[in-house]
């Protein structure tokens, strides 16, 4: 096994059947500011990130600083276009990673525009192909508040087990009130 993570190559990008998905670039804030803007009551409700107005300037530097934790292997956060059309509708990725142990834990968000159609859990699909067969995770989890019933249901859709509850082991976006968290698995067998 390879020590120092960036000495680890794999694909910055992966196509699923109707997505593409690849690491931030810059000049992408543009697009992840008007999905953000366009999604903000929705996302505000679960995504502490989500609570305030962005800057352009913001999004842009956020995308920047992603690329470049990209690079390192801090982070590994992917930006979701469309295949045929390269519209941008989101963003997912593998975060608090653990090279040691090889456990990545996704995330992601959607352009509320887009919801409702499958992209999403294509999307967590093609990262956890991504994360077990080109990174060799040994663990790929989810966390997810309890009450996000949407979200919830991508993991289950693709077969991850909900190891347990978390319970009031965060505070919530709107009410600032304790919430429980769910946490998801799939492991290498």
């Amino acid at each position: 096994m390879v020590k120092n993570p960036l000495l680890i190559d794999f694909p910055h990008e992966f196509h699923t059947q109707r997505l593409f998905l690849r690491l931030p670039l810059p000049g992408d804030g543009k697009l992840v500011y008007d999905a953000m803007k366009a999604s903000q009551p929705e996302l505000a409700k679960w995504l502490t990130f989500a609570r305030g107005e962005q800057e352009i300037e913001e999004a842009e530097l956020s995308v920047r600083e992603s690329h470049i934790d990209f690079l390192r292997r801090k982070d590994l956060r992917l930006h979701i276009f469309q295949r045929e059309n390269g519209i941008f509708i989101g963003s997912t990725g593998l975060h608090r990673i653990d090279w040691a142990v090889r456990k990545f834990e996704i995330g992601y968000w959607i352009d509320t525009r887009y919801s409702g159609k499958g992209y999403m859990t294509e999307a967590v699909e093609g990262v956890t192909t991504f994360a077990f067969y080109a990174l060799l995770a040994n663990r790929v989890e989810m966390r997810i508040d309890s009450e996000n019933k949407k979200s919830r249901a991508i993991p289950e859709r693709l077969g991850y087990n909900l190891e347990g509850i978390l319970r009031k082991n965060s505070i919530g976006n709107k009410h600032a009130d304790l919430r429980d968290t769910c946490i998801y698995a799939k492991v290498r067998e």
